[in-house]
């Protein structure tokens, strides 16, 4: 980024003094982004637009990762054509949201999601598609239709309002997006309270990108965080459960962990595990830390190595110590092993879906996870073979290993399930051969009739 950047020609008059009334245009000279870094897909979507009249910009993520240097996950398209006008330019277009109305092309294998610019209010007898309509200061609904301009004031980051036009190639940026990448700075754009009033899942979103883009978090949204953290058990739990997963199978699983005990917004995520976290037996919360830790340390690790990563391994990794701590008690009441488990493991999923949504396709196979662990701590002989021919044994396999890498005692077990997975032939027969039992000397049957030699023996 070079400081040539001009100012458009056309100011947007805002009642708010601090916002930037002229937007700073940085030339293709003037920053990194590349058509060589932006997908085919999202090219073709953006000049098709452009050929059909309209106004296409590339925005949010997209650009802030190219600026950053960073490969971007999906790319998002900025135009001042109507939902219905983007269907009509694309055969593979459908329309979807009813908070907001998005517009999907398919091109290829490839979504690009394309929006029209939005503002920011407008009046209730409008059109359907003319409509904001908030509860208690929160958008419920926002399909009130802007200018480049307002779209850029209505975003939630500055860092997230910066526009690659595909007419001259150029970046704009009303909000002072550009010198907040420069300074690693994550700044709301607007007052934090009314903005997290409209949205409280914004707080998440601070948590997510701080942790990713490795930015310090602005002092006013962390002063703003600890008023507003309990509008979050407003939001439906099954948008918390879509965040959850961004936030902890990005990447930055670790740090977003950090961030949210520091923010106290973990604690009402996840109540039962932060409940261990903070228990007063030391053993107990220590044991907690490790484990989540380790847990998240391996998630990070794996997404950096481009390796597959569920939402069903990450929440029975989560979920873990709570159902340790309610099957003790079950087993406390005479409950065995694995009886304990599955019951625990029902309540604890049961409990967390009351904040955090997990849908039962994901559930299931968290459970399945759990139900396994007994078998694997104690299973011997051919029954092994069986177990290891199951659907999830190999994610409850991993578990088992994780397990001992937290200091659970099941090394032991674990290091035995390895060497069968990687032994074959002889050797994989061996392993699982019952164990050799000691020869048992044959008593000699009598004949009836027949009596004892011994008894014919004369006393000395």
């Amino acid at each position: 980024m070079r400081g040539g950047a001009r100012t458009a020609g056309r100011s947007f008059i805002n009642t708010d003094s601090s916002k930037i009334s002229t937007p700073v245009v940085y030339a293709r000279p003037e920053h990194s982004v590349s058509r060589a870094d932006i997908s085919r897909a999202a090219l073709k979507v953006l000049y098709t637009l452009r050929n059909a009249g309209y106004e296409a910009y590339l925005v949010g993520g997209g650009v802030r990762d190219l600026l950053l240097g960073r490969k971007p996950k999906d790319f998002d398209v900025a135009t001042d054509a109507t939902p219905e006008q983007i269907r009509a330019c694309f055969r593979s277009c459908r329309l979807i949201g009813r908070r907001f109305v998005l517009a999907h092309v398919r091109v290829g294998r490839e979504i690009v999601e394309v929006a029209t610019f939005r503002a920011a209010g407008g009046n209730a007898g409008e059109d359907r598609h003319q409509q904001r309509v908030t509860v208690n200061g929160r958008v419920v609904r926002d399909n009130v239709y802007g200018s480049l301009e307002e779209d850029a004031w209505r975003r939630d980051f500055s860092v997230n309002s910066l526009y690659y036009n595909i007419a001259d190639f150029s970046v704009v940026d009303y909000t002072g997006g550009m010198p907040d990448l420069k300074e690693s700075r994550l700044r709301l754009i607007g007052d934090p309270k009314l903005r997290f009033r409209e949205d409280p899942v914004r707080m998440l979103r601070a948590i997510r990108f701080a942790a990713k883009l490795g930015f310090r978090i602005d002092p006013a949204i962390r002063d703003a965080i600890p008023a507003c953290r309990e509008w979050l058990l407003e939001v439906p739990p099954s948008r918390l459960y879509e965040e959850v997963v961004k936030i902890f199978l990005g990447g930055a699983a670790c740090r977003s962990f950090s961030l949210l005990r520091r923010h106290g917004m973990f604690e009402l995520l996840f109540p039962d595990i932060d409940a261990c976290l903070a228990s007063e037996s030391e053993a107990e919360a220590e044991a907690a830390s490790a484990f989540i830790e380790r847990a998240l340390s391996s998630t990070d690790a794996r997404v950096a190595q481009e390796k597959p990563v569920t939402p069903a391994y990450l929440f029975a990794a989560l979920l873990w110590p709570a159902l340790r701590r309610e099957a003790d008690l079950l087993r406390g009441h005479g409950e065995g092993e694995a009886q304990a488990i599955e019951s625990a493991g029902a309540r604890v999923v049961a409990r967390e879906l009351a904040r955090v949504s997990i849908p039962r396709r994901c559930s299931i196979v968290t459970r399945e996870i759990w139900d396994m662990q007994p078998s694997l701590s104690t299973r011997r002989g051919r029954g092994a073979l069986g177990l290891a021919g199951r659907l999830r044994f190999r994610a409850a396999y991993d578990f088992l290993v994780l397990r001992a890498q937290a200091g659970e005692p099941v090394q032991e077990q674990c290091d035995w399930w390895t060497r069968l997975l990687e032994s074959e032939g002889e050797e994989r027969d061996a392993l699982v051969a019952p164990p050799a039992r000691s020869p048992r000397r044959r008593r000699r049957r009598r004949r009836r009739g027949q009596r004892d030699p011994a008894e014919h023996e004369t006393p000395a």
